[in-house]
């Protein structure tokens, strides 16, 4: 993975970037719609997407959702739950025995936040989900957020800011904190 990114839209990083989200949606929409016991229609989309074979033990049940799949790094017996997405730009690890429930959203990538530079650069930086950590459905965790080992994020939080290790993190309500 890689720290902090910045960049510029209209480049050849850009481009190359722009390029294999669309092969990876081709592949993840074919992974979504393959019948779910074919193990090894699965394996083989997974091995396109992920550019290696799934961990020993790693569990994902489609539908599943990435725009890069290169920089998302699964450790051994994880569980990732249906409806999953995974926006790894500027990457994604999650350690051995994460849990991850429904419709979990992971983001890497954003925009500034000047309205100027908004559409000049894309923003990034990685997520780092440590060793047996729980993530409730509906959960959305933001770029640069870092989750200790053994913490439980509950259903529907927005996480912007790192967990503690052995800790329970709620809330999801949203506050202006400026105004243009």
């Amino acid at each position: 993975m890689s720290g902090d990114r910045l960049m510029r839209i209209h480049s050849a990083e850009f481009q190359a970037m722009a390029d294999r989200v669309l092969q990876v949606t081709e592949l993840t929409s074919r992974l979504n719609v393959l019948p779910f016991e074919d193990e090894a229609g699965k394996a083989e989309l997974f091995e396109q997407i992920l550019g290696r074979p799934l961990p020993p033990g790693v569990t994902i049940y489609p539908p599943f959702y990435t725009d890069h799949g290169l920089n998302l790094d699964l450790a051994d017996r994880v569980f990732i739950n249906q409806n999953c997405t995974f926006l790894d730009y500027a990457g994604i690890r999650l350690g051995e025995r994460v849990m991850i429930g429904p419709k979990v959203t992971f983001i890497t990538s954003g925009h500034p936040v000047d309205p100027r530079e908004r559409r000049l650069y894309l923003t990034g930086a990685p997520i780092d989900v440590a060793e047996n950590v729980w993530i409730g459905a509906g959960a959305t965790i933001l770029p640069g957020v870092s989750i200790g080992r053994d913490a439980v994020v509950a259903a529907g939080a927005v996480v912007a800011d790192d967990v503690p290790p052995a800790s329970l993190v709620t809330g999801g309500k949203a506050t202006v904190h400026r105004q243009w």
